[in-house]
């Protein structure tokens, strides 16, 4: 049937619960917003790394902190990637990995160049303490 009059309101209305599952919704966003606001800033102020002498040092976090230390001499790979956000931003992710899962480290939100220059010079070391070692 086709109508040539105005629009009329629908007959019939959604379940009156509807509205306690929205105002729980709103409550919901309104409790986690702080906390999705927050959160990156926390995560740029815990997240830290260095390599210091023979040893790469991260920490990461932001419920709870992770420090993990790679011994450069255990390092078998270092691979540098970046998902379509981070190519965007130039930055990159590292990961260090060692033959033992709990050994390796993700370094994430590295400005791009300065991934490539740990990569590399994390490869290179790699590389002399194994040969030192022979």
């Amino acid at each position: 049937m086709t109508t040539t009059g105005p629009l009329r309101d629908p007959a019939n209305r959604v379940s009156p619960k509807a509205i306690r599952l929205w105002l729980l919704t709103a409550a919901v966003v309104v409790v986690t917003l702080p906390f999705l606001v927050a959160e990156p800033f926390v995560r740029y102020a815990v997240h830290r790394w260095e390599l210091s002498g023979d040893v790469v040092y991260a920490r990461s976090g932001y419920l709870t902190r992770e420090w993990v230390f790679v011994p450069v001499s255990r390092i078998q790979t270092v691979d540098k990637g970046q998902g379509w956000f981070e190519r965007m931003l130039g930055l990159a992710t590292l990961e260090i990995r060692t033959a033992s899962h709990a050994g390796s480290s993700t370094i994430k939100g590295l400005d791009f160049q300065v991934a490539a220059r740990l990569a590399e010079q994390l490869a290179h070391r790699a590389e002399e303490l194994r040969d030192d070692a022979t």
